[in-house]
């Protein structure tokens, strides 16, 4: 449910910052990262703000300090077919 609020809200053209949110630039601009913490798991989805939509390039659960390669990975390449 709260995953659902936070993207509403940036659809909206709110603009978020931590604890909920926090740029991404390794991966590209206007990248960023949403952070949802449920009962027992910490959830992270990796997003681009575009002009007429949030597009949603990954959706994992966080189980260590940093973002796993294979994830900056996955959402540089769906960002690159996003634009293309």
């Amino acid at each position: 449910m709260e995953a659902g609020l936070f993207l509403r809200r940036l659809q909206m053209g709110e603009i978020l910052s931590m604890p909920h949110s926090r740029p991404m630039p390794s991966i590209g601009k206007a990248c960023h990262e949403l952070r949802i913490k449920d009962k027992d798991k910490t959830w992270r989805i990796i997003y681009h703000i575009a002009d007429d939509v949030i597009v949603v390039l990954e959706v994992f659960s966080k189980k260590s300090k940093e973002t796993p390669k294979y994830v900056k990975e996955n959402s540089k390449k769906r960002l690159k077919e996003y634009k293309s």
